[in-house]
């Protein structure tokens, strides 16, 4: 997908996962080896606590993740499909207020093309920080992804 009127991550995300609009979350920064997503602070998304359910923050975490996924590899969608094969999360702080989700690729995308191009099915994980406004850390993700062949069934 090289045209210039493809679909940008921003677009294309929302467009093939209505969670995403469901959840109303925003898009930053959008590359090949990070992503930055929000979730807005609304009360229908609040826990017994008064802040963001677990489920929404990991809604958000696995969406950026996925951001980054397709910002690396949109241009292989035609012969591999991504998908999330496990998820390992750490909740540190309570979360209030509209949070922000950034993810980075932790593995070099040639790198993980060569294995899809050698026939193997390449995993690799995806790190996800998500942050309250006040800067401090109130989850950690980490999403191991792979890219299944799409004639691997």
């Amino acid at each position: 997908m090289t045209d210039a009127a493809a679909p940008s991550i921003a677009e294309l995300l929302p467009a093939t996962v209505p969670m995403v609009r469901t959840l109303q979350l925003g898009f930053g920064e959008c590359t090949p080896e990070r992503a930055v997503l929000t979730l807005p602070d609304r009360p229908e998304y609040h826990n017994h606590v008064g802040g963001p359910h677990a489920g929404a923050m990991f809604t958000l975490a696995e969406s950026a993740s996925g951001a980054v996924v397709l910002g690396a590899f949109l241009d292989v969608l035609d012969r591999a499909t991504p998908l999330p094969v496990r998820a390992e999360t750490a909740w540190l702080k309570l979360a209030r207020g509209p949070l922000t989700a950034t993810a980075e690729l932790g593995r070099p995308v040639a790198e993980i093309l060569a294995e899809l191009d050698a026939g193997k099915r390449p995993e690799f994980p995806v790190s996800v920080t998500t942050t309250r406004e006040d800067g401090a850390t109130t989850s950690t993700m980490t999403i191991v992804w792979t890219l299944r062949p799409n004639d691997a069934g």
